[in-house]
């Protein structure tokens, strides 16, 4: 496994930010990339920030921005920003790649919970395209299972009608399929609220108060998932199934867009 160091094409990533095409953003990406290349990475975080304060985001813009972080073994702003890319490009190999690398330089080791292999699988399947994705395809298929209805209606020939009833029906259980996978992929991604401990380390007490019996610590570049909240504190669960309650600016939310 070899870490990607270089940058996503300008060019290809101005396209994957969909309406960036303002000469000023452009210009931004343009000057991150130089300054990139050049090693000048706090220079090109700048320039990243100040097209995310324009309310442009992408997969590829916090993919470059995770390789800036990680340039300056800065563990928890690359683990961040490598997260929030792959919440938007789901299964990523090149995203997922950095991450492993970048995973590597925590302090803490988690173990998660061991899930049966039917769980495993479903949650593979689930999680290989994004909501947006699963709904695309569900509409496409619909509209293949219409055409194929079509064909078989209109066709006069028992070989061709035959195809045609058969392919419509495979086309529309695909596309309940793909329907379902898209509810239950969003569902996934309501209840889901993942974040990262930013602080070098935190102690998560058993209450949400600073005088309650210490539980375990944390360190930074820990990914947590957000299940509560009281006044300043958040009730966090990690992967092995451990609960506490710390004190929210320890960390930061990864699906703030």
């Amino acid at each position: 496994m070899k870490l990607t160091h270089s940058l996503i094409n300008p060019v290809f990533a101005l396209l994957m930010l969909g309406n960036l095409g303002m000469a000023q953003s452009e210009d931004l990406f343009d000057k991150a990339t130089a300054s990139y290349n050049q090693g000048n990475y706090e220079e090109a975080i700048g320039f990243y920030e100040q097209i995310l304060s324009n309310g442009e985001h992408s997969a590829a813009l916090y993919f470059n921005m995770g390789n800036a972080h990680y340039k300056q073994n800065e563990v928890a702003p690359s683990i961040y920003y490598y997260e929030k890319a792959l919440l938007l490009k789901p299964g990523d190999t090149e995203i997922l790649n950095n991450l492993a690398y970048a995973r590597n330089m925590t302090l803490d080791d988690i173990s998660p919970l061991p899930e049966p292999d039917l769980e495993r699988l479903y949650k593979g399947i689930l999680n290989s395209f994004s909501m947006n994705t699963w709904a695309f395809l569900g509409i496409f298929l619909m509209f293949l299972f219409v055409g194929m209805y079509l064909f078989f209606l209109g066709s006069d020939r028992p070989n061709r009608k035959r195809i045609g009833l058969i392919s419509s029906g495979i086309a529309l259980m695909l596309a309940l399929f793909c329907t379902a996978f898209s509810y239950l992929r969003y569902r996934a991604y309501q209840e889901s609220q993942p974040a990262i401990i930013f602080n070098r380390e935190i102690t998560v007490r058993s209450e949400p108060n600073r005088d309650s019996s210490p539980v375990f610590l944390l360190h930074e570049g820990t990914k947590v998932q957000v299940k509560d909240s009281l006044d300043v504190w958040l009730k966090i669960e990690l992967a092995d199934g451990q609960t506490g309650w710390a004190e929210g600016d320890a960390l930061r939310l990864l699906k703030d867009f």
